[in-house]
């Protein structure tokens, strides 16, 4: 009798979890998009931490004793301030010339106020991101206490690049802080790039300007989805104006990354008033166009680019097995960005992040940008182990979120033994 409750409680908390992961990563669709403007940021959308739902109990018995996790560096301003200048310069010499519409000079004023927090910071960690990566430190040290003991021993590591630096640290800082004795070793070194942030020489072919048999189709598609002359026209007065110092396609894709990229700075001004839904619903599909052929698991691009994950796997399972080995305990955290984790996620095969299909059209239904790189994007590995048992077993996180792995068979969702985990990522591997 009481392994038929068992075994109901089992299926119960398997359906609950598939419920879960169906509302979080299921199709994505025009009305989301419409109903949360953020979401068309690409990239750009700030971490969703309001979407963190409770977590499945822990099989009885088994305590944590591990967590390996790679994240993205938190939120970011524009990389280049010229991203932001050029804009600005425009429309303040447009305003020079009388040539703005009352809209255009509300707009240009929005930008003057965005510019004195947003020059000097191209590329740069904005205070959201810091925030981010912090609150992401907490969670974790409050879900797994029985990992953050006094003195273990915990590695984090960064690419060079200074964005990812800062968000280690502050992570790292805010796991001291709720135990000071953490041992806590913070690397960035062009030695760790070899995993945390490769390429091999075919994606790097395929993705070339002058390479890629994606290229043209997706030229035509870029093409038939940006359709600028509303947005131009509700700007500018002056139609002489336009035609003389006017690239109605590069202001709007301008445009688009600043109203974007707003949600991650702390000036509290928007310019999504300036598009229609429409407009930025297109322009997304564009940009999770180029992502999904050129990271991820489009049919242009045959998988080709699992295989920039593959050494940062490598690094997965070497790191892991060491602390399995030892009988020991601590955490892997990695820092690098989202040219990273995009292959990384479809590697591991998270559930609907290796999607492959060929229609553009359809793009944005298998295979959707925000929803597995937003800013400060995360994936965790969590192991478990019971007293007396070599039966190891781990979940994956990923944004804070239980997500399954449907190629490996689980009597025990969203939990997996890590035997199987381990033989199906090896053979990945071992799958040139």
């Amino acid at each position: 009798m009481m392994k038929r409750l068992n075994l109901k409680s089992t299926c119960l908390l398997s359906v609950i979890l598939l419920l879960n992961i169906s509302s979080l990563w299921g199709q994505t669709t025009k009305e989301e998009m419409f109903a949360t403007l953020e979401k068309t940021g690409s990239v750009y959308y700030a971490y969703p931490s309001d979407e963190i739902v409770a977590q499945t109990p822990v099989p009885k018995g088994y305590e944590p004793f591990y967590i390996s996790h790679y994240g993205r560096h938190g939120s970011r301003y524009l990389i280049s301030d010229d991203d932001y200048k050029w804009v600005l310069d425009l429309l303040e010499d447009a305003n020079k010339a009388n040539a703005l519409t009352p809209l255009g000079i509300d707009a240009y004023n929005r930008l003057s106020k965005v510019w004195i927090e947003a020059e000097g910071h191209g590329g740069d960690l904005s205070p959201l991101g810091v925030r981010q990566q912090r609150g992401i430190a907490e969670r974790m040290y409050k879900s797994f206490p029985q990992i953050f003991t006094d003195s273990v021993k915990l590695s984090a590591r960064s690419t060079v690049i200074i964005r990812c630096v800062l968000s280690m640290d502050a992570f790292s800082e805010r796991l001291k802080e709720f135990n000071p004795t953490l041992d806590i070793t913070r690397e960035s070194s062009n030695k760790y790039m070899k995993y945390l942030n490769y390429h091999t020489n075919e994606a790097l072919d395929f993705r070339a300007k002058n390479g890629g048999i994606w290229r043209e189709e997706y030229r035509k598609f870029e093409q038939s989805h940006t359709k600028p002359e509303r947005l131009v026209n509700s700007l500018f007065s002056d139609s002489t104006y336009i035609v003389k110092k006017v690239n109605p396609f590069s202001l709007m894709w301008a445009l688009y990354w600043i109203a974007g990229d707003m949600q991650n700075m702390e000036t509290n001004v928007s310019f999504y008033d300036l598009f229609e839904k429409q407009e930025l619903f297109d322009l997304w599909q564009c940009v999770n166009y180029r992502h999904y052929v050129c990271d991820a698991t489009s049919a242009q691009n045959g998988g080709i680019m699992m295989g920039n994950a593959k050494p940062l796997l490598r690094n997965i399972l070497d790191s892991a097995n060491e602390v399995i080995h030892s009988n020991g305990k601590g955490g892997t955290f990695r820092f690098g960005h989202d040219g990273n984790l995009m292959p990384l996620a479809a590697l591991l095969h998270l559930q609907n992040c290796y999607s492959s299909v060929a229609d553009p059209a359809e793009f944005y239904k298998a295979w959707s940008d925000f929803k597995i790189v937003p800013m400060a994007g995360n994936v965790q590995i969590v192991f478990f182990r019971k007293k007396g048992s070599d039966d190891i077993l781990v979940k994956f996180l990923l944004h804070e979120n239980e997500i399954t792995i449907p190629p490996i068979k689980s009597d025990i969702l969203p939990y997996y033994h890590w035997k199987d985990v381990e033989a199906y990522y090896m053979s990945l591997l071992e799958n040139k």
